[in-house]
């Protein structure tokens, strides 16, 4: 395999995708295809054991958000004319149409290219260099088992449930460990074998000229263990589509937005691999009495003139029950009235009840009489509206 053909390998082609599909669809594209060729449901079949070894190379790289990035970005240079010889130098360099260039630069690395981050953390070390001796199938780095992707989900709570806190069922359609096989993969009664090929590496070497590659073993699939008689289930995969009941414990105070991650319990992981997490977004609907500011609870009061000037104590609803709330004589439209800890509740300390006096004008059908005689009390009060206003003049 030369520089070149690797670098030009179309890994969505490989999926059946396209280069703008979504990780979820990459994901299906792949255990689909990963079912169909898996060397255990296809014995001998050397057609479908190269098909696997190249689909599983393939989701590796652009299965993963992060090497997709630098995939694509790498990719799109090549086919582009940005190299030109694509001729290696010193120290990761390769000859570009406007002179030398770093290729760890693209990827973010400063060392050399089978430096950390580099250009060989790409391919997750299926492009490295060869050492002395090494080729054919070598020992190779033992393969992470391939966990379970990460799912999203959305939540919508009422304001109080969210500012008291909820327990809440929601149900999830995902990859979940095989119920017969409990995820192994293997038929009940049966368990796992190591692979003989890779010795549960995973992985098989060889050299090509001056470089090693580091390639899924055909034999296993990459996965370091062979199964002779798969669950007829999930087909050896340890893992099947179905809908769960999740128990989303919803924390008091969340806010609209925020995000709920619940460790394993993502995707399933191919034969038993850690599951990934589930991400619940919660959007909090609007109330009609209650607002929020951070852990405080707010509340629009309606008042009349006469309670703004002689002052009032008045029943106020709260999230738990309600509390009287005096209001001073002389107070303003617009004043704010807090109630130390009757807020929200979180972690970081309860919030204060925020009540906001706003003044209830008389209903247009007032008799005139009654209003009439509301105007006499405040002239005979000497209250003036107009008084030290600059108007006045």
């Amino acid at each position: 395999m030369s520089q070149r053909e690797w670098v030009e390998k179309d890994y969505y082609a490989e999926l059946g995708v396209s280069k703008s599909a979504t990780q979820d669809e990459i994901r299906k594209a792949y255990r689909k295809l990963a079912r169909e060729n898996h060397p255990d449901s296809n014995p001998g079949n050397a057609a479908a054991e190269d098909k696997f070894k190249r689909i599983s190379e393939a989701n590796d790289v652009i299965g993963d958000p992060a090497r997709r990035k630098e995939y694509d970005a790498f990719r799109d240079q090549v086919t582009s004319g940005g190299f030109s010889g694509f001729a290696p130098g010193g120290g990761g360099r390769y000859t570009a149409s406007g002179g030398d260039f770093d290729i760890n630069d693209l990827f973010g690395g400063g060392g050399p290219a089978g430096g950390a981050g580099g250009f060989s953390d790409l391919f997750g070390g299926l492009f490295n260099q060869a050492r002395p001796g090494g080729g054919g199938a070598g020992r190779g780095r033992a393969q992470r088992p391939r966990g379970g992707q990460d799912v999203e989900t959305a939540l919508t709570l009422s304001f109080r449930e969210a500012a008291l806190g909820e327990t809440v069922q929601i149900k999830l359609s995902s990859a979940s460990p095989c119920l017969i096989c409990h995820g192994s993969g293997a038929k009940p009664g049966t368990s796992p074998k190591v692979c003989g090929t890779c010795h549960g590496a995973g992985v098989t070497q060889r050299t090509q000229g001056a470089f090693g590659f580091a390639e899924p073993c055909t034999d296993c699939g990459g996965t370091g263990s062979k199964i002779d008689d798969p669950c007829t289930d999930c087909g050896g995969s340890g893992v099947t589509d179905r809908t769960r009941t999740i128990n989303v414990k919803v924390p008091a105070g969340v806010s609209d937005g925020q995000r709920i991650r619940l460790s394993g319990q993502g995707e399933a992981g191919f034969r038993g691999a850690p599951s990934g997490d589930l991400y619940v977004t919660v959007t909090v609907q609007k109330d009609q009495v209650f607002d929020r500011d951070g852990a405080d609870l707010l509340v629009d009061l309606p008042v009349s003139y006469p309670e703004l000037v002689l002052g009032a104590q008045v029943s106020v609803p709260t999230l738990t029950g309600r509390v009287t709330v005096k209001i001073p004589a002389g107070s303003r439209d617009g004043q704010i009235l807090r109630v130390r800890g009757r807020g929200i509740a979180r972690k970081t300390g309860t919030g204060d009840l925020k009540v906001t006096l706003r003044v209830a004008t008389p209903p247009a059908g007032m008799a005139e009489a009654e209003l009439a005689a509301y105007d006499d009390a405040l002239r005979a009060a000497g209250f003036d509206p107009r008084s030290g206003w600059a108007g006045s003049a």
